[in-house]
């Protein structure tokens, strides 16, 4: 399921972030990237060490955490740290896949790993990839975000404060960017139900529960689908 979220950021997280990253140091992105991701990778990321950092991504992963229809439609276990990413001219990041296995807390200057680790490291797997778009598609030519699926080629470039939400699994690319400048965060997800599929349909109960609550209240019919919603999540929750 590919879904995008209007207004995951309000007006004033957005300010603070952009005027927090201004100034802020970048580095190369490929530093990031796992070892064929960096053949197709040319961008910048915040720093690490930047003294904004910490508090740049806790805004973030607060604005998410209260986010319902995120919660709803993802159902994290884990969340990586966010990072930060800049596109100026001539800066793309090409058709790649996003490493299955990453380190669930590492710091934001080492890279997702698609090779073997000690079993002291803590890695997550990734099932959903998150962008979030900080800067008006009206500031920048270029950078869409292209998603392939069986539909097709899908792409987004969307309003400053909204977030995009796709499978890991899919493939998926940086169009150039030819004027301006292109300012994302993104985090990768482990959710507590693996299977795509499963979670469109807990997404597409709940959603039709808390409608049907809205419109009517505690009816039989919505004690039912509250009942098979409760039970599926039973059934496909992992821990």
């Amino acid at each position: 399921m590919i879904l995008c979220i209007a207004d995951v950021l309000t007006s004033e997280e957005l300010d603070l972030i952009l005027s927090k990253l201004k100034t802020a140091p970048f580095v190369d992105g490929k530093a990031t990237a796992g070892w064929h991701a960096r053949l197709v990778k040319q961008n910048t990321q915040l720093a690490s060490k930047a003294l904004v950092a910490e508090e740049v991504k806790s805004i973030v992963h607060k604005a998410l955490e209260r986010n319902t229809l995120f919660q709803m439609a993802v159902r994290p276990k884990y969340i990586r740290p966010v990072l930060f990413s800049r596109y100026e001219p001539g800066m793309f990041y090409g058709n790649h896949v996003d490493n299955a296995l990453m380190e669930s807390s590492a710091p934001i200057d080492s890279h997702p790993t698609d090779t073997p680790h000690s079993p002291a490291q803590s890695l997550m797997r990734s099932d959903v990839s998150l962008t979030l778009f900080l800067n008006a598609p009206s500031t920048y030519i270029g950078g869409e975000l292209v998603i392939e699926s069986i539909q097709g080629e899908q792409a987004f470039k969307l309003d400053a404060g909204a977030v995009v939400i796709y499978p890991s699994s899919t493939l998926h690319r940086v169009e150039p960017v030819t004027q301006g400048v292109r300012l994302v965060a993104i985090t990768w997800i482990q959710s507590l139900i693996r299977d795509p599929n499963e979670r469109e349909i807990l997404f597409d109960l709940d959603t039709v529960r808390q409608a049907l609550f809205k419109q009517s209240g505690k009816t039989p019919e919505f004690d039912l689908i509250a009942k098979s919603h409760a039970n599926l999540l039973r059934k496909w929750a992992e821990f």
